[in-house]
């Protein structure tokens, strides 16, 4: 089931809502726990029903292995090994599901095998309740997690607002929540607070993010060539897709957890407006970014050795992030670029040489805005065509209609035609700059939330967003971070 979708915001999530707080109200606290975990598994069977004895199976592995990891009186080496047998159990799961096909596409190409490919589909966030079991054994691990309840371990896992594309939560940071019994009360102002960032979310997505997605699919997977001005508002029209889509499901995430008083860790704030790589991945998933940091940076030794061996860490705990994006060489290269990148930025920092901020904003985005092209590209070949379009390699061709006032760059080299970016040139570049500002100058839906309060003026704007946008909802679309 879609966020964006009829189905989830005018029945399924009103309803849920509802009956959590009547069960709760009546004094049935686990009923109200054991509702939220069935809902939200009708909410992940919705999509395919296929996949939910995958979902199922799943939490009962890993609540098993904890269990076993927090009870078990074994010395340490047989811990350790109980840890490597869940490991391998979910790696092997994410591993055979999201990676068989790409390992086995490379072994044909590799020593010219015919191996059938198996054309799995990808189950809807494996790749996010994955790690979150991965996080929880290695915390049980550590003594720092432990769980006693399967509904309230199942719960954790579930909970329908951050199951598929995240944030990735922590156990504690999450079940102290739902055990608390003032938050088990009808809140109306964190109903007003989480209805107001779930609808700005919804307008970010079917209002601002599938319409540069337009642009963003002529430009990679339509067009034959791109010109340069096409080449980059391909470029940035996926780079404010891709903002605009996953801070909208960031914020309707948030938001409908809000409903429940439940608070999700922030996941996205303003990664375009940082000013280095480090920022960026301070402020871009924010989780993922944890989990790098926290279970494979940190134990492959992070920066306690010599530079050489910090620097290895970080090109490795990289190439691993974008190998989880998706099962293709355009992700791991994408992965590359980012870990090559903090390199050079924790190397220039050892310099002790500084950067005016504009500088180092300008060199940060349009790093990550060209590291976009690989992660967007289906092929290198879609890939190269953009690029070498941005770099002004394909040819530099303006409006027609402006040939009048500058048809003297003819003779630089400079075309002049019609019908540029299929006709919405003028459109799309205008968008691009507008949003551009947006992003760069405009408070994030973080800061509104908190800043939010209920009036009369809250109320309007949330009502307009969510008229523009159900009316917008027949071009329904998924979420770009479902794919991963």
């Amino acid at each position: 089931m879609l966020f964006n979708s009829y189905e989830y915001i005018l029945l399924f999530l009103p309803t849920v809502v509802l009956v959590y707080f009547g069960l709760n109200r009546c004094g049935y606290t686990t009923g109200s726990k054991v509702w939220l975990m069935l809902a939200s598994w009708f909410f992940y069977a919705y999509w395919n029903p296929v996949y939910l004895p995958l979902l199922l199976g799943s939490i009962l592995v890993n609540y098993f292995i904890g269990t076993l990891l927090r009870t078990g009186q074994w010395d340490v080496q047989v811990r350790r090994w109980v840890l490597i047998a869940g490991l391998a159990f979910n790696i092997g799961l994410l591993g055979y599901y999201k990676y068989a096909d790409f390992f086995i596409s490379n072994l044909n190409a590799a020593i010219g095998s015919n191996f059938n490919l198996l054309h799995l589909l990808l189950p809807l966030g494996i790749s996010f309740f994955t790690f979150q079991q991965i996080a929880y054994l290695v915390d049980t691990y550590r003594g720092e997690a432990r769980e006693y309840s399967l509904i309230n371990y199942a719960l954790f896992v579930s909970f329908f607002p951050q199951l598929v594309a995240g944030p990735i939560v922590h156990h504690k940071e999450m079940m102290g929540q739902f055990e608390d019994p003032d938050k088990k009360q009808w809140i109306p102002d964190n109903v007003a607070r989480g209805l107001f960032i779930f609808v700005l979310g919804l307008a970010k997505k079917v209002l601002i993010a599938d319409t540069f997605g337009v642009w963003a699919t002529y430009g990679f997977d339509t067009a034959n060539s791109l010109t340069f001005i096409e080449g980059w508002i391909t470029s940035l029209s996926y780079s404010l897709q891709l903002y605009f889509d996953f801070s909208a499901y960031s914020d309707m995430a948030i938001g409908a957890a809000l409903m429940f008083n439940i608070g999700l860790p922030i996941n996205f704030f303003s990664p375009y407006k940082a000013t280095s790589i480090q920022e960026f991945w301070r402020r871009w998933h924010m989780t993922l970014s944890r989990f790098l940091r926290d279970y494979i940076y940190i134990p492959l030794g992070g920066n306690r050795k010599s530079e050489f061996n910090t620097y290895r860490n970080i090109m490795i705990t990289f190439l691993i992030g974008g190998l989880w994006h998706g099962a293709g060489w355009t992700f791991v290269f994408w992965g590359f670029l980012h870990g090559l990148a903090l390199v050079i930025n924790r190397a220039w920092r050892k310099l002790g040489v500084s950067l005016p901020n504009w500088l180092s904003w300008l060199i940060t985005f349009n790093f990550v805005n060209a590291a976009w092209v690989f992660f967007r590209a289906e092929t290198w070949a879609d890939a190269i065509k953009v690029l070498r379009a941005m770099a002004g390699l394909s040819g530099v061709v303006l409006p027609a209609s402006l040939a009048q006032f500058l048809g003297d760059l003819s003779s630089w080299g400079v075309s002049f035609a019609s019908q540029l970016m299929n006709g919405n040139l003028l459109t799309s570049a205008l968008a691009v700059l507008v949003f551009m500002v947006v992003v760069l100058t405009v408070r994030n839906s973080i800061e509104l939330k908190d800043s939010f309060r209920a009036g009369w003026v809250s109320a309007a704007v949330t009502i307009i967003l969510m008229v523009a946008s159900i009316l917008s909802l027949t071009r329904v679309s998924e979420f770009l971070y479902f794919n991963f």
